[in-house]
């Protein structure tokens, strides 16, 4: 290198044009840039050395300007094209004489800066430059498509989040819901926290925790403020697979093969519907058949039989089983099946001839079953009643539906039976809560009525005959079973005040029920054997029952031996627990939030039981709601005290719940 020799280098990444004016001892060299800069290099900085003459620091602008005027990224690929064939290396010298047919200082020096920034058709080998093949360029170009889509759809996801955060509609794009959804693990895992999680509440100028992620998600739209996130962190499908669709669609409209052609016709009884108002997978239906001279009668039970349409191992039932239940939360019903088919042709609907599985019972004087059949039928509901109907029609005595009363009648007797049998009844507050789509909560406490206990006697027989029948044929079927208790002794729990604290008492004692493919005793229905198969349009060990017992009654083979039914029944039994316990997470939920939204108001409270007396720590009932809630007592209390409080702080997010008791000289104020 000699002075005026014009040479590139770089400063902290950029290029650089400078003039070579001076050695600087016996290695560096001072040099000068366009603006009169000087700077210390070696020569192993030099990346570039122009040839063809000397210069000064005044031409390095022009030279620039020449150089960059001849800057055509794309004539590259022309040269690409010409040279990858032969692969030979090219040098900048070269490059230029092909794309500019000549070798001017300034034209190769433009050949340099376009096989030096470029990635796609050309990588250095020293001082030359050698073609990518063209399967290395196809897979750049494709790498870089890739970022460059990338990169777009982040400006795009930036402003589509900044119109959301200023109250504007947004439509979102498929690339934004998998970055929404990337937020969405972080809030249901949260230690699940991945880059782009962050980097979306960095834009948002959120937090970094879990809890910014939530809110920032609520802000956005994308969620409600009550997002269910007991049911997000659970395995349990909120929307069907397309496939699963698509065959319920089909079965609408082209319904299967029966497999039982041979039903036996029923459609002269009246069958009577009782439910909730809101329900709209009517499984269940009763009739009562009189004897020729009136003076018997047989007891139908009958259940929807959706294996009219689902064959077990198909689509439709596979879904089943993974669901394993209908899911009850206040905001609404999440169906084992497809909504089209449970509320459809699987449901017993009024005025329509249905497919249904009926038990016909006659009972003897006392109440035990004294003769019982089983048959796929056709009904025909005759009229669907609320409980507050058949309460209405019992308490007035209404002659001109005299089945209602023998229904009546029957369960009554069955419920004596039964606890002459040894079941053990545990009658706690229940309450229904329900969250209107303005969000509304409505807590509904439901009472012991006669038309429930009507219903869930009648329920309870079916399933005794169920059991009765797989018992006698040896068969394997989902038996329901409950060991026996250890209750406390009489005497103890004639000390505690009746009612909601005896049988809370009562209530921990009794061990979980358990499903086997052998009969087992349940010990507080009081039965020897007993079969779930009542709602099988809502729960998948009914659906399994009536798989089982209808082909045993067309003298088939059975769908699933012993083995596989275990085998089904372990892995729903999984899921259903999981199931309820995202139903009873979210009612406490709202529960909760009810309370919030109520915080001035005063509530009549149970005693209800310990948890740590020494703490003064226990659960409270409230009765008015049929809530179980914990509270630390302020004052000493017995079991069976009434208070009454008011909440200081309720937090559904947090599951915290806080009561002040209200002191007599606060209710006396008042009164």
């Amino acid at each position: 290198m000699e002075k005026g020799t014009l040479i590139e280098f770089r400063i902290q990444g950029e290029r650089r044009l400078a003039v070579a004016e001076r050695p600087e001892g016996k290695k560096d060299w001072i040099v000068i840039d366009e603006s009169g800069q000087s700077h210390k290099i070696r020569p192993q900085r030099v990346e570039y050395t122009v040839n063809g003459g000397l210069y000064k620091p005044s031409d390095i602008a022009n030279f620039i300007n020449e150089a960059q005027s001849y800057l055509d990224p794309s004539s590259l690929e022309v040269a690409w094209e010409i040279l990858v064939e032969d692969g030979d290396l090219v040098t900048p010298q070269q490059m230029a004489e092909l794309l500019f047919s000549d070798q001017s200082p300034a034209l190769c020096y433009a050949a340099h800066l376009l096989l030096s920034q470029d990635k796609i058709y050309f990588k250095n080998k020293g001082d030359a430059y050698e073609p990518r093949s063209a399967a290395q360029v196809e897979e750049i170009k494709h790498q870089l498509e890739v970022e460059e889509q990338r990169n777009r759809e982040k400006e795009e996801f930036i402003s589509h989040l900044q119109q959301a955060l200023a109250g504007k509609p947004v439509e979102w794009t498929e690339s934004d819901r998998n970055k929404l959804e990337t937020l969405e693990k972080f809030v249901i895992q949260p230690e699940y926290n991945s880059r782009v999680a962050q980097e979306i509440l960095s834009l948002a100028r959120k937090g970094t925790d879990s809890q910014a992620a939530f809110e920032l998600l609520v802000e956005l739209g994308w969620w409600s403020k009550h997002e269910n996130l007991f049911l997000r962190r659970s395995s349990y499908p909120t929307y069907f697979p397309k496939k699963v669709l698509d065959v319920a669609q089909f079965y609408l409209q082209s319904p299967p093969f029966d497999p039982d052609s041979n039903r036996l016709d029923l459609t002269h009884l009246k069958v009577y519907t009782i439910d909730d108002e809101s329900t709209e997978e009517i499984d269940d239906g009763l009739s009562v058949e009189y004897s020729e001279d009136g003076k018997s009668a047989k007891l139908w039970i009958h259940i929807a039989d959706p294996s009219r349409i689902v064959t077990p191992g198909d689509e439709l039932d596979l879904e089943a089983r993974r669901r394993s239940t209908s899911l009850y939360l206040p905001t609404g019903m999440i169906s084992m099946f497809p909504s089209e088919l449970a509320t459809g042709p699987m449901s017993l609907i009024q005025g329509q001839t249905c497919a249904a599985l009926s038990f016909g019972v006659v009972l003897d004087e006392t109440g035990l079953v004294k003769e019982y059949s089983i048959h796929p039928t056709l009904i025909k509901p005759t009229y669907r009643l609320t409980y507050d109907d058949v309460d209405e029609m019992l308490d007035l005595g209404v002659t001109k539906e005299p089945e209602i009363a023998e229904l009546a009648k029957w369960a009554s007797l069955r419920r004596k039976w039964r606890q002459q049998q040894g079941s053990i009844q545990i009658l706690m507050p229940e309450s229904l809560i329900k969250v209107k789509e303005n969000e509304e909560i409505i807590i509904e406490l439901l009472d012991e009525s006669k038309s429930r206990q009507l219903v869930a006697e009648m329920m309870i027989l079916a399933g005794e005959v169920a059991g009765k029948y797989g018992q006698e044929h040896n068969l394997p079927l989902p038996f329901r079973g409950q060991p026996q208790p250890e209750l406390p002794p009489e005497e103890e729990l004639l000390q505690l005040p009746p009612g909601p604290v005896r049988f809370c008492a009562l209530r921990r004692c009794m061990p979980r029920s358990e499903i086997s493919t052998t009969p087992a005793r349940h010990a507080s229905l009081g039965l020897d054997s007993y079969i779930q198969v009542t709602s099988p349009i809502r729960r998948y060990t009914d659906l399994l029952a009536h798989f089982q017992i209808k082909a045993h009654l067309r003298n088939e083979s059975l769908p699933f031996s012993g083995e596989e039914l275990q085998e089904i029944i372990y892995s729903v039994a999984n899921s259903a627990y999981e199931a309820t316990l995202v139903e009873r997470q979210t009612n406490r939920y709202w529960g909760l939030e009810y309370l919030r939204r109520n915080s001035n108001r005063v509530w009549g409270v149970l005693v209800l039981r310990w948890l740590r007396e020494e703490d003064r720590l226990g659960i409270i009932l409230l009765e008015d709601l049929g809530l179980e809630l914990p509270h630390r007592f302020e004052r000493a209390v017995t079991l069976g005290d009434r208070l009454e409080v008011q909440v200081t702080r309720a937090d559904p997010h947090r599951d915290e719940i806080r009561f002040r008791e209200i002191t007599p000289s606060e209710i006396q104020a008042t009164v």
